[in-house]
């Protein structure tokens, strides 16, 4: 088990240094990819973590929902999913997106997705040390 969440917080982790290499080069498609891909596998690390299993979804709202099912409102996770609803809508599209159709994303998408991930990192390391 605590390989298994740790394999999850670290791949999540990898994939934020991807974000900023993409995001460095100005290849915010590939950048809002990989945010997407970190908050996913963040949020199933925190649930694993907690309840011992995560839901086989892609859907960063509805992680969002069920950490606030096990969490409660601990740490601003609660106000968090909802401030942040949008944006993880725009990711999950992205998720898709990105390797299918002929996304367009702006500079300016690339920073909100990287404020929201900054965010949940600074939420999943308090859900972390409270829990």
């Amino acid at each position: 088990m605590a390989c298994v969440m740790e394999a999850l917080k670290q791949r999540a982790l990898q994939f934020l240094q991807q974000a900023e290499f993409a995001k460095e080069r100005g290849f915010h498609e590939l950048a809002l990819f990989d945010v997407e891909q970190c908050a996913q596998l963040y949020m199933k690390y925190l649930l694993y973590k907690k309840a011992g299993d995560f839901p086989k979804t892609h859907y960063l709202r509805d992680l969002a929902e069920r950490l606030v099912a096990v969490y409660g409102g601990a740490c601003g996770i609660a106000e968090f999913a909802r401030r942040w609803s949008e944006t993880m809508a725009l990711l999950e599209y992205a998720y898709i997106a990105s390797r299918y159709t002929p996304l367009r994303a702006r500079a300016e998408d690339v920073d909100r997705a990287f404020a929201f991930i900054n965010e949940l990192i600074e939420i999943a390391q308090c859900l972390e040390t409270s829990t």
